[in-house]
Order: C-alpha cells, then sequence, then structure tokens
C-alpha cells in the first residue's frame, strides 16, 4: 500500500515522502526515534499496523517475511565464520570469536583495553578467508567529530547535508581515548607478519597473497564515522542499513561507545531507555540482515547492591536484555580478564588477555599492568 494512501494527514504523508517512506512495508520496521516528532511517530506507526492488520498490501512487499525452521537455523548459524581476538584465551570462552548476526556488548573500566579490542576486531575481520578469516570490511562509530576512512566517495553528500562531517583524511590523533589510525596501523602491521609466519607452516604462496594484502588496504577497509551528539547516532544508525546495502563486505559495526553522549546529554530517563530499545532492534535487524557481527562497547558506572557500591555497566538494567552476549573486561590484580557475562549459549567463563605492541594477545608476565608510585 501506498503513503498517500493512509488515513493521517497531508503534512505527514508529506514528511514520509519527503524522508524516502514511500510504502507501508518500508514502515514495518521503523522506530518512533526514526520518525519526527514522538507524538506524531505513535499516530503513524498506529495507523501503518492497523492497516497492515487490515491486509493493506501493495502486492509486491510483504510486511512480515515467512519463517525458517530451526534445523535450517542450525546449519546456518554452524557455517558461519567468528572474528578472532588474536588471543587464543579469549576465543576459546567465547566460542571461537565474536559471532555473524549477533550483537556483543564489551564494557569494562577506562584503560581495561576496551578500544584496543575494537580496533583488533576492525582489523582481524579483514583476515582472508583462506587464512579462516571473513574477508570483509568494518564500520567504526566513535564519539565527538566525524572522519571517514575508505576510499568510498558516495555517501559523502548525504552526510554532508546533514551537516556530519568536520573533516575528511587518513590520519587524525584524538586524544579521548578512542579510534587511532596510528594504533590501526601497528595492528595491521602485526596481522600482515601474522599471516606471513602462519603461511610458512602451511603453504608457499603468501607472496601472492601478501600483494593484494598491505597494512594501506587493512585501513582503507575501516569506515570510520565520528559523531558529536545522540541525535547524530540516532540517525546514523539509521542510515547504516542503507551504506551497508551499498557496501556488501562490511561484516563488522563497532560503536564506541554506545554510552557516552547518552549519558552526557540525556535528562528524561524514560525516553532514553525507549530511544536505546529503539536502537538496539535496529542493530540486531541489521545483523540479522547482512550476517555480520556488532559490537557495542559500554563505559562502567556505579550500582548501590547488598549495601555496598558496586561497577556496573552503564546504561541500566533494561539495556542488558538489548545484546545476545555480554563480555566485562576487568583488572584480576596486575592481569586483564574478560569474563562472559551474559549469552544464550556461552556458559560463563573467564579468560586473561594482554595489549601489547602488536595488539591483543594472550596473557604474559611482561604485559602486566606496572603500578605507578
Amino acid at each position: 500500500m501506498e503513503i498517500s494512501r493512509l488515513p493521517i494527514s497531508a503534512s505527514q504523508r508529506g514528511k514520509l515522502i519527503s524522508a524516502g517512506y514511500t510504502s507501508l512495508s518500508s514502515l514495518s520496521s521503523v522506530s518512533c526515534s526514526a520518525l519526527a516528532s514522538e507524538s506524531e511517530a505513535v499516530e503513524i506507526l498506529k495507523v501503518a499496523s492497523r492497516g497492515s492488520r487490515l491486509g493493506w498490501s501493495d502486492g509486491t512487499n510483504s510486511v512480515i517475511s515467512g519463517a525458517q525452521n530451526a534445523w535450517d537455523m542450525l546449519h546456518e548459524e554452524e557455517s558461519l565464520t567468528r572474528i578472532t581476538t588474536s588471543c587464543a584465551d579469549l576465543d576459546n570462552i567465547l566460542g571461537g570469536g565474536i559471532n555473524c548476526k549477533e550483537v556483543t556488548e564489551i564494557g569494562g573500566v577506562p584503560g581495561i583495553g576496551k578500544t584496543q579490542l575494537g580496533i583488533q576486531l576492525a582489523v582481524n575481520v579483514q583476515i582472508p578467508r583462506e587464512f579462516g578469516g571473513l574477508g570483509g570490511k568494518a564500520i567504526y562509530i566513535g564519539k565527538l567529530w566525524i572522519i571517514i576512512i575508505s576510499s568510498f566517495v558516495d555517501s559523502i553528500d548525504f552526510l554532508l547535508r546533514y551537516q556530519f562531517i568536520t573533516t575528511l583524511c587518513y590520519w587524525y590523533s584524538d586524544t579521548e581515548g578512542s579510534f587511532m589510525v596510528e594504533r590501526a596501523l601497528q595492528i595491521a602491521e602485526a596481522c600482515v607478519e601474522d599471516m606471513s609466519e602462519y603461511s610458512r607452516f602451511l603453504r608457499n604462496d603468501f607472496q601472492a597473497c601478501q600483494a593484494k594484502i598491505q597494512p594501506k588496504d587493512i585501513l582503507e577497509n575501516i569506515y570510520y564515522f565520528r559523531i558529536c551528539s545522540y541525535t547524530e547516532q540516532i540517525a546514523l544508525i539509521n542510515y547504516l542499513e542503507k551504506f551497508i546495502s551499498e557496501h556488501k563486505d562490511v561484516k563488522l559495526v563497532i560503536v564506541d561507545s554506545i554510552t557516552f553522549h547518552f549519558r552526557q546529554d540525556f535528562d528524561d530517563m524514560a525516553l532514553r531507555t525507549r530511544v536505546l530499545g529503539g536502537i538496539s532492534l535496529k542493530l540486531m535487524k541489521l545483523a540479522k540482515e547482512f550476517s555480520l557481527a556488532v559490537v557495542l562497547l559500554n563505559q562502567v558506572t556505579t550500582k548501590f547492591t547488598e549495601g555496598s557500591f558496586q561497577l556496573t555497566l552503564a546504561l541500566g538494567d533494561s539495556w542488558s536484555h538489548s545484546c545476545t552476549n555480554r563480555v566485562i573486561l576487568y583488572w584480576n590484580g596486575d592481569e586483564r580478564y574478560a569474563y562472559i557475562d551474559k549469552s544464550p549459549y556461552l556458559r560463563s567463563a573467564s579468560a586473561p588477555y594482554s595489549v601489547t605492541s602488536r595488539g591483543i594477545r594472550n596473557s604474559a608476565p611482561s604485559y602486566k599492568r606496572i603500578k605507578m608510585m
């Protein structure tokens, strides 16, 4: 059914059509936060929902897709390749690495290595299939500014229209602890070296592969967006479906962090919960539809429990249900550990890891925390 036939006001129809919503099916998965004002959005979605129950259809698109049996789903999940963390112990408790078609939340205190792990995953998702990887590309969403690291130009006009881009470059330095291109280059170089070592034991055709994969190529396959507010974060996540449909090789989306702007700028906690719920549903849909992994980096806060204040991941208890897996990074003495806090199929377990000059690696005594006097 066309939007023009919905029983809503002419101004609302005009807004929907100008925003690109032309049929009833295009509204089937839209949240209130993706539309205009909240009151208008609720009214429009109620009408659209009522229309779908009455069977209004344009004959070409179905609001509800067909069912898939559990046996096919099992085989589909078993065939998915996971993204290695470059730490064997961490991969082991994760069942082989970060899984596609799922949303994984990783949280911890400042300095524990959340961003380091995010950069490592953005590099590792590009490991070629012949080396056991996905051979994909990554989207990295950071905070404060927006910089795009890639060779694509076709999407810049969209962002410029919404005044999202402040600069376009291949190098920048960041003092906020977010994405660092120099660090990504270090990890990319180490990844290429590791593949070279690996090939010496298995085959002799690495030179041909090496000619195709260089650290520069790895950086060019990381699409990096930096955002300044929660409104831009919402807009960008709503735009991701279009971007990924045009860049089919994207197999990883990292949000660093999902928390920052919603802790700084939001006063209405009930509204924040609803908006975050809409974001999580959108990200889950992206993960399923495009068979990619979504990794959300989260901060910590304090919570009064059993007579004392304890550290817990930010955004409250309701947010904890918005991801498939939840991994908490923490210090155990001088050593970094990762703990599986929540997962529908992974058992709760801990594993040590280290942040080294080459990226995330197995824990070693030489990489333990040094206490400053």
